[in-house]
């Protein structure tokens, strides 16, 4: 059952911690049977509720998971295994498409509104009980959000995408409840869910967002919660349209109580309308992070959602850091008020990049996805030998693996800092290493 390993302790905690550290080591791996609670009672001399206790952390660390009588067992992706891990390491030489980057060349510089933003601060120091939102963002916030269709709601500000979504999804949801998740999707979201001791069911993805009958099965089979992103969609670029909004609508209004969690990181960096799905179930949040447009060490994101959502979001955040630093608020909104950042020019600029890129990659057969966004996802029979290929020919991408649960293989490539000479080699190396791989004689 578990080979030579002796799950150790006299306490809870001493025993979850003796699995986890196995765990994440590797003695332990994915799928295997951990003892009934009352054999390893018996094993450790312990009373069969500390081992209880003990299977319970566990599983709200997302380290296992158990189906009733068939037992527990180490998780088939266990919250320790990270995806991020999932990479190349990429050697001199090499040009790296791996990042999920945007291009530094077009973010904007910070150290003229940072010195103002901080004068201000001096003259004024934010101080315990200040409001945690500036006014003036707030203002700017809700009218874009206004124009974009997005309900009215209350607002918090939260460091960045991921953290609002942990911070959701944690004021509705239990360990053991199922979220959907969009499959290819953001890796880190995909790690996040179980590390929750929540469960994933994917949802497949396509050029246009979720597929509407795999979010119907989905919900039907459990699903409390949907997180969606409805604009350049990490990894494959894809973007809600309006015909497929309105399907997703539909769908969550036959589950409305659903908890519903949008993602609109690609704001700012895309020239696709926006078509928001909130406003059709009880418990919704939209999120828009300042990362892609105004770099990611500005760890700022914009929550609304309705009332009851926001207000569990905002009391547990006075509980933990408070708020986010006042002086990264007015220095986003500074950004936003100067027009440091010509969205329709970046959102042009990484547009040329993905069509120039897909466009080639068509000429020479190939198959691929970017409708928007800096990422281009590429399907593939075999994705590790693409990927070492492809390193190989001198490119590093980003392999599928990062970004699957279901899905069938691919590779993902960031064209963020991608020039129009380097389209037609890169499009020749990817063309090589998705075919199939030369024959070898052996003598």
């Amino acid at each position: 059952m578990l080979g030579e390993y002796p799950i150790k302790g006299r306490g809870a905690a001493e025993i979850a911690a003796s699995v986890e550290g196995a765990v994440g080591s590797g003695i332990l791996e994915p799928g295997q049977l951990l003892p009934p609670m009352r054999e390893l009672a018996v094993r450790l001399g312990v009373n069969p509720n500390t081992v209880a206790a003990a299977y319970r952390t566990l599983r709200e660390r997302g380290i296992i998971e158990t189906a009733g009588r068939r037992g527990s067992r180490i998780r088939p992706k266990p919250a320790t295994t990270v995806r991020e891990q999932v990479r190349v390491d990429v050697p001199a030489g090499v040009r790296d498409l791996s990042t999920g980057n945007p291009d530094p060349a077009l973010l904007p510089p910070l150290a003229p509104i940072l010195a103002a933003v901080a004068e201000e601060a001096d003259r004024e120091p934010v101080l315990y009980g200040d409001d945690p939102v500036d006014p003036e963002l707030a203002r700017v916030a809700r009218g874009e959000l206004d124009t974009d269709g997005v309900p009215g709601g209350p607002l918090a500000v939260l460091s960045g995408a991921l953290d609002a979504v942990e911070r959701v999804l944690a004021a509705h949801l239990k360990p053991g409840d199922a979220v959907a998740v969009e499959d290819p999707g953001w890796g880190r979201t995909l790690d996040l869910v179980p590390a929750l001791g929540l469960r994933t069911i994917p949802v497949g993805v396509d050029d246009e967002g979720p597929r509407p009958e795999e979010l119907r099965t989905a919900l039907r089979s459990g699903a409390r919660a949907l997180i969606v992103t409805d604009r350049a969609q990490n990894p494959t670029g894809a973007s809600l349209s309006a015909p497929r909004a309105r399907a997703l609508r539909a769908v969550l209004r036959e589950h409305p109580q659903t908890l519903l969690v949008e993602d609109d990181h690609g704001h700012g960096i895309v020239d696709l309308p926006l078509y928001p799905l909130a406003g059709v179930t009880h418990h919704w949040a939209f999120v828009r992070s300042a990362a892609k447009a105004y770099g990611p060490d500005l760890r700022h994101a914009v929550l609304t959602g309705d009332p009851v959502t926001v207000d569990r979001v905002r009391g547990r955040q006075r509980l933990g850091p408070g708020w986010v630093s006042l002086l990264l608020q007015r220095t986003v909104l500074r950004l936003r008020a100067s027009g440091a950042v010509d969205g329709p020019a970046v959102a042009a600029a990484y547009r040329n990049r993905r069509e120039l890129l897909i466009d080639a990659l068509a000429e020479r057969g190939v198959r691929a996805h970017g409708r928007s966004g800096m990422n281009v996802w590429v399907p593939v029979p075999d994705e590790t030998g693409a990927v070492a290929r492809l390193l190989h020919a001198g490119w590093a991408v980003s392999p599928g693996a990062r970004f699957r649960l279901d899905a069938p293989p691919g590779i993902r490539i960031t064209v963020s800092t991608l020039t129009p000479a380097e389209v037609a080699p890169l499009a020749d190396a990817v063309a090589s290493a998705v075919g199939p791989a030369p024959a070898r004689g052996y003598v």
